[in-house]
């Protein structure tokens, strides 16, 4: 590797999609990077206890696998050639909507996303980031907390290995890509600041997961999602074709307590659904795996940007940001977007007298619209069901009807299809959908629907 570092050593603390991310975005820029993860690291695509979530489905949208490709290149064809089930949106993906069962035409969009396990997807980014010859991966280790300096930059991190010693690793950058950004908001306060503002969504999300053989026999998807009829229903159906000839089965409900891990339990409820093709699918399936269960409470979004003297040499990154709903599949795509953006920053700076300098405060700046973007499109359909806890988007309700009608235009124009589709992979922003004469459309087909005008002509 050739480049002309900007400081000698960066830490990154978890290695779970935005830790490996991260490192590979800092990698061209210091002359050694070292990752730290609690766990062992499995030497195969396998379950690890530090991703308690990993055995149920993790979606990587288009916006996030273009971005690893930019970070790891070649990255969607190790995914194939690791056995990820490649799914061309639309056509491989039954999407059952009430009044749509399925949303038809199947439109092929001309893009390819990839089905993959969690395991599969991290092991593939690990063996990429391996072969960088300045990244060192401790596992084993788990990060105590995050050393300041006299001026209150971070300059370190301490901690523990599996026997127990104890050290100090200095760093002139620790990214912070744990779960819930803890060592982050635990600097802030040791070092006399304030912890972040925090906007939350009160989901309650449970969902229940197992895998099945996929049987032999056609069918014309990869992938199905069976909605509900909100507000009577929040419970949705996922099956999912994935590596080594299987498919992931989920239901997702909100607002319940956690179902049992009863195998008949979980078939009764899949029969439950608004349609049967899940339940048909899977009915005479041998079952691989037994039933996980995962609850979230709520989408968290704390406002590091907001902190006034962000200290240097800290960068939260990921979830240590922003939990998302996990059923839209935003969280490792915004990511890896992420590392990408501060890839950008490093290489603009790296000409500086001080690279680091800000670097904090103008990369949580950078991310914001990325983040604001996402966290909107989720907030409206979780708003959608009456008993989310949190404040409202503003005109909640004309957004809502907005959704409705784009859906029925999206059915009869591809071009509104495929920007229907593009904004929910976040490769376009939400604001594109804001187009007048797009709005005229929408409005004048929902005005039709709901019998409060004629169809316009060119609607």
């Amino acid at each position: 590797m050739t480049f002309t570092p900007v400081s000698k050593h960066a830490i990154v603390v978890g290695a779970g999609m935005g830790g490996l991310a991260a490192a590979a975005a800092v990698s061209g820029h210091f002359e050694r990077v070292t990752v730290l993860e609690r766990d062992a690291l499995p030497l195969t695509a396998s379950s690890r206890p530090g991703t308690p979530q990993d055995n149920h489905l993790h979606v990587l949208l288009i916006y996030g696998q273009r971005a690893l490709g930019e970070l790891f290149p070649g990255f969607a064809d190790d995914l194939a050639r690791a056995g990820a089930v490649p799914i061309r949106l639309n056509l491989d993906f039954r999407e059952e909507l009430p009044g749509f069962d399925p949303f038809f035409p199947q439109r092929d969009m001309g893009w390819v996303f990839y089905a993959m396990s969690r395991p599969l997807l991290e092991f593939v980014a690990q063996r990429n980031l391996q072969k960088l010859s300045n990244i060192a991966m401790r596992d084993g280790c788990r990060a105590l907390q995050i050393v300041a300096g006299k001026d209150g930059s971070a300059i370190g991190v301490r901690l523990e290995t599996n026997d127990r010693s104890v050290e100090t690793l200095p760093a002139d950058l620790v990214i912070d890509a744990s779960r819930r950004g803890a060592l982050s908001l635990s600097f802030l306060e040791a070092t006399g600041r304030p912890r972040p503002e925090r906007t939350d969504i009160g989901i309650d999300l449970t969902y229940v997961t197992t895998t099945f053989a996929v049987p032999e026999g056609s069918r014309n998807w990869k992938a199905v999602v069976t909605m509900p009829e909100i507000p009577a229903s929040s419970t949705t159906g996922y099956l999912v074709s994935v590596e080594g000839n299987r498919w992931i089965a989920v239901i997702s409900e909100r607002h319940i307590e956690m179902p049992s891990a009863d195998p008949d339990e979980f078939m009764g409820r899949m029969q439950q659904l608004r349609t049967s093709t899940i339940y048909d699918a899977i009915k005479c399936a041998k079952r691989l795996d037994g039933i996980h269960r995962f609850s979230t409470p709520e989408n968290s979004w704390q406002h590091f940007e907001r902190v006034a003297d962000f200290p240097r040499g800290l960068l939260p990154i990921g979830d240590a940001i922003c939990r998302f709903n996990p059923i839209y599949g935003q969280g490792m795509t915004v990511a890896a977007r992420e590392a990408c953006i501060l890839k950008v920053l490093l290489t603009k700076w790296a000409g500086a007298t001080d690279p680091l300098a800000g670097l904090g405060q103008a990369f949580l700046s950078a991310i914001q619209p990325l983040i604001a973007d996402a966290w909107s499109q989720s907030a409206i359909p979780d708003f959608a069901h009456p008993h989310t806890r949190g404040e409202p988007p503003a005109g909640l309700d004309n957004s809502l009807r907005f959704g409705k009608g784009l859906l029925h235009l999206a059915g009869r124009d591809p071009a509104v299809h495929q920007l229907m589709i593009g904004v929910r992979q976040l490769i376009k922003p939400r604001s594109a959908l804001g187009d007048p004469e797009l709005v005229r459309r929408v409005t004048s087909l929902q005005e039709y629907r709901e019998g409060r005008s004629p169809l316009k002509s060119h609607f």
